[in-house]
């Protein structure tokens, strides 16, 4: 059955950039069975969006919602978010897609690795296209699609370098004749084209990297989204946390 990868991040992937209360970076890859995105996912995410806002134009941002603002600013009133928070939550518990989160701890791969310090966009790519090599190939894919948010044309070109040296060259664990079985194909879409896929996937990285930061610190949206990650074959796990 065909999938297409929808990418979001949180965090600053920047080393020079330091926050005390984020100090990792996330990047999620939402691997979605096309029917079941298509049939179930994309049908609910609009059936919310009509029974909220009356229209489905409205672009699910995780921030928005947490903050209550925007056009999350109903959320501020309990009655309103418990119920909305509980919508959110049957989404992302519907079966038919797959996640693959790599998180870098910045400040410990820095005193790590010093100089040596790999930028943690391109590490955390790296480790995500590890694991989703694997799940393709199980599934005989020899195609896939992965949709981006638009960035901006400098951020843009350097994850699509740094993308198509991974495909191409392979990694230290997967060579580079595994990764061109498969022809990748690495779009960036903008916010106001409203990609169901890409909000599903933002809506996950937070709870993601809020997890590794504090593991002991109950997070129900963790809770929700934590069966959902992808297990491979041997070692392989979706979650990777580093180092």
């Amino acid at each position: 059955m065909p999938r297409i990868i929808y990418l979001d991040e949180a965090g600053d992937h920047s080393l020079e950039k330091e926050d005390k209360d984020f100090p990792v970076f996330a990047l999620v890859m939402m691997v979605c069975e096309q029917e079941a995105y298509e049939n179930k996912l994309v049908p609910m995410v609009n059936r919310l969006k009509f029974d909220y806002f009356g229209h489905e134009c409205v672009i699910i941002h995780s921030r928005d919602i947490r903050k209550a603002q925007g056009d999350f600013g109903f959320l501020t009133d309990p009655a309103k978010r418990q119920p909305f928070y509980e919508r959110i939550n049957e989404i992302m518990s519907v079966p038919g897609y797959d996640l693959i989160a790599s998180v870098i701890k910045k400040q410990d791969h820095k005193e790590k690795y010093g100089m040596q310090a790999t930028n943690p966009y391109d590490l955390a790519l790296t480790f995500a296209l590890e694991r989703l090599l694997p799940l393709l190939e199980k599934e005989g894919q020899t195609e896939a699609y992965l949709v981006a948010e638009a960035r901006g044309k400098k951020e843009d070109d350097e994850l699509r370098l740094s993308f198509l040296n991974i495909v191409t060259y392979g990694t230290y664990y997967n060579s580079a004749d595994r990764f061109r079985k498969i022809k990748f194909h690495l779009r960036f879409k903008p916010k106001a084209m409203n990609v169901v896929g890409t909000q599903l996937a933002d809506l996950a990285a937070y709870p993601i990297a809020r997890y590794v930061i504090d593991p002991k610190k109950p997070l129900p949206a963790y809770e929700v989204i934590r069966k959902r990650f992808y297990r491979g074959p041997g070692w392989i796990h979706g979650l990777k946390i580093f180092p």
